[in-house]
Formats: C-alpha cells, structure tokens, sequence
C-alpha cells in the first residue's frame, strides 16, 4: 500500500507594510520615547523628596530622642 505524499506546511506570506501603518507605528515611537523621558525626569524628583522626607524624619528622631533625655 502506497502512503500519501506529505503536505509542506508553510507559514502564510507577511504582507507588505502599510504606509499608514509605519506612519502609526512612528508616531507611537516617539511617544512612548517622551513618556519614558518625562518618566525619568519624575522618578528622579521623587528620588529626591523621599531622600528630603527621610532626612526629616531622622531629625525628627532624633530632636524627639534628644528632648526625651532632657526630661529625665
């Protein structure tokens, strides 16, 4: 008995790019690039209150710890 001739499977052609999507495709490049800077530009000021924030509190303490001592 003879076997069936096997089938090739192939993946289906890419189509060609559209002018309109490459054209959305850009657009939405340079977005995401202006979002990432201003993300940047953020999380470096937020760096920089936290470290404020954290300096405060350690002053705080230790004024806290400071008058705590003068009263006993």
């Amino acid at each position: 008995m003879t076997a069936p001739r096997r089938r090739l499977v192939r993946p289906p052609p890419v189509p060609a790019p559209r002018p309109e999507r490459q054209a959305r495709l850009q657009r939405l490049r340079q977005r995401l690039e202006k979002e990432r800077v201003t993300l940047a530009r953020w999380m470096a000021r937020l760096r920089r209150s936290f470290h404020a924030v954290e300096k405060a509190q350690r002053q705080v303490g230790r004024l806290e710890r400071q008058i705590a001592r003068e009263e006993t």
